[in-house]
């Protein structure tokens, strides 16, 4: 069993070409639980992380440029209310830089995970134990043929719910 008490869910799916993660990305934003889901993103450099989140954050409908935050370690977006989803916070976090797991506490990212809102993770396990369970973890494997194989694992009912 996973967080919640829930049963464990993996699905495994193939991003052939960039419109692929694209689809992916928008089917994921059309969830209603999206607002209330913290999504860790593992996978080597240049997998599709970053690819995929700016996807997901222009299918959920943010404006403007929307950067990495390898070196600013998180870039917050707030979207308006919408037919689609209440107000929205979300915050994409980068912890490739982190040398130390600790530099999560000393950063103050505890009061945001406690918060409502979607939190996006790249390299998460640079975080440590620190981070609260994800609801869903997706991670990215660059194949031979530069398409993309999908390891989808859920570990909450929220997490279950995107995966619907």
């Amino acid at each position: 069993m996973t967080a919640d008490d829930h049963p464990l869910i993996v699905k495994n799916i193939v991003w052939h070409d960039e419109a692929a993660t694209a689809a992916f990305a928008q089917a994921l934003a059309s969830q209603p639980a999206i607002g209330r889901t913290l999504i860790e993103l593992q996978g080597d450099l240049g997998a599709g992380k970053t690819t995929l989140v700016r996807h997901l954050l222009v299918s959920l409908g943010v404006q403007g440029r929307i950067k990495s935050p390898t070196y600013a370690v998180v870039e917050p977006y707030t979207l308006d209310s919408s037919a689609a989803h209440p107000e929205l916070n979300i915050w994409h976090f980068d912890f490739y830089r982190f040398n130390d797991p600790r530099e999560w506490e000393e950063a103050g990212f505890r009061d945001i995970f406690a918060s409502p809102g979607l939190k996006l993770v790249e390299w998460p396990e640079k975080a440590g134990p620190h981070l609260p369970p994800p609801d869903l973890l997706i991670h990215i494997e660059l194949q031979a043929d530069e398409s993309r194989a999908v390891t989808l694992s859920a570990y909450t009912a929220t997490g279950a719910e995107l995966l619907t």
